[in-house]
C-alpha cells in the first residue's frame, strides 16, 4: 500500500511546498523537511536506493534554507 499510494501524497506535498516557497511562506521548508521524511519511508519500503542521495541532499538544503529564512525574518 505504501509503495502504491505514498507517491501520490509525496507529489502533492512537493507541489504544495514549492508553491509555499515561491510565495515566501515561512513554513515552506518545514513542509519540505516533513516531506523528505515521507520520501525516506517510501525509499526504504520500495528499496529505491538510488533516491537516497537526493533525499539526503534535500534534508540538508531544506534545513539550510529554513535557518536562513528564519534568520532573515
Amino acid at each position: 500500500m505504501i509503495r502504491d499510494y505514498l507517491p501520490w501524497l509525496l507529489s502533492a506535498i512537493t507541489i504544495w511546498m514549492t508553491v509555499l516557497a515561491g510565495n515566501k511562506h515561512r513554513s515552506a521548508w518545514l513542509v519540505g523537511l516533513a516531506n523528505q521524511a515521507l520520501w525516506l519511508v517510501w525509499i526504504v519500503s520500495s528499496a529505491a536506493w538510488g533516491l537516497l542521495p537526493m533525499n539526503l541532499a534535500l534534508w540538508i538544503v531544506y534545513a539550510r534554507n529554513h535557518m536562513k529564512w528564519k534568520a532573515a525574518a
